[in-house]
């Protein structure tokens, strides 16, 4: 269902659950993801998997469904042919799917916009480690024509993702000022700073003044890292704060693949939402029986206040 109110408002209320990783539940539906797009590739070849793939968080109690675009690029789309038409139409379409996923639930959905860092054009886990030698000026180039593609197509807001260093940040929050709609921004980090080194205090506070900031904290880190991290984004900017870790296995860029064990631990919740969390959820490797625990937490007794469990409904796998 639409929401008939914004975001903002709905966390000034209490609590509101993200979905999970997109590529694992598209992996886990039989699709390949190797190709240099990730998923971003089956906007144009199979976008009935993405919708699915938003159903079934949908159905966990997901009330924000985030977009297949994180490594959707215009640069990215032209080295397999395709041209700057079709490529903007594939990044309305990551919104439209989303949104047809949400309004086949009987509750609220936002729809977040994924905006992905450089790196992720990469393609070789460089946004692990940010610093790709480019300027603000630079990153605000390569950003501008996606940011203005996404929000063409409607989404409630802008999700300003797995951000590895505060220039990026900087120039993704320039960018998206200029188009008026609400943002959030995350960052990627790892031993108490953002990937690129940068005190944590630091990089929150770079949202001092930009108005259409609607929460900040972190996504992609192990969960042990976001528990400090809520803190620190809850102190730094006196506003809602938004998490979601991925499982806490770490990705190897050079296999193109996880390792280690998931230290995925849904308890958590209580002590996010204690610090100030209220964009709560998963990224890599957390599905949606992952959010589906969520969702029992933030709805039990003695659980964060704010949210309701939705009832379940069938997958849609209508196409494009």
């Amino acid at each position: 269902m639409r929401p008939d109110r914004p975001l903002a408002a709905a966390l000034a209320a209490g609590p509101v659950l993200l979905d999970g990783g997109l590529s694992n539940q598209l992996e886990d539906q039989g699709c390949e993801l190797t190709d240099a797009l990730w998923s971003a590739r089956l906007l144009a070849d199979d976008p009935r998997q993405i919708e699915a793939a938003h159903a079934a968080y949908a159905r966990a109690g997901a009330r924000v469904l985030i977009t297949a675009s994180y490594q959707a690029t215009f640069e990215g789309f032209a080295r397999r042919g395709t041209g700057p038409a079709e490529a903007a139409r594939l990044f309305g379409r990551s919104v439209r799917l989303a949104r047809r996923a949400g309004a086949a639930t009987d509750h609220e959905v936002w729809v977040a916009a994924s905006v992905g860092p450089y790196g992720a054009l990469l393609a070789d886990g460089s946004e692990y480690r940010g610093r790709y030698g480019l300027s603000v000026r630079e990153l605000e180039r390569f950003h501008r024509p996606r940011i203005e593609a996404l929000v063409a197509a409607g989404p409630d807001v802008l999700a300003l993702e797995t951000v590895p260093d505060v220039d990026e940040a900087e120039a993704l929050l320039r960018v998206a000022e200029e188009y008026g709609l609400p943002v959030w921004l995350s960052y990627t980090v790892a031993d108490g700073r953002t990937r690129a080194g940068q005190r944590l205090d630091t990089a929150f506070g770079l949202v001092t003044g930009h108005d259409l900031v609607i929460a900040a904290g972190v996504n992609c880190c192990a969960p042990a890292e976001a528990d400090r991290a809520v803190e620190v984004a809850a102190e730094v900017t006196g506003g809602p704060v938004v998490v979601y870790p991925n499982s806490g296995e770490r990705w190897e860029a050079g296999g193109r693949g996880w390792v280690g064990e998931s230290t995925f631990e849904p308890g958590r919740v209580r002590a996010w939402r204690a610090a100030g969390a209220r964009l709560v959820g998963g990224c890599c490797r957390v599905g949606p029986d992952r959010v589906a625990e969520l969702a029992a937490l933030l709805d039990a007794p003695g659980g964060p206040a704010g949210a309701t469990r939705p009832p379940e409904r069938g997958v849609v796998t209508r196409s494009q």
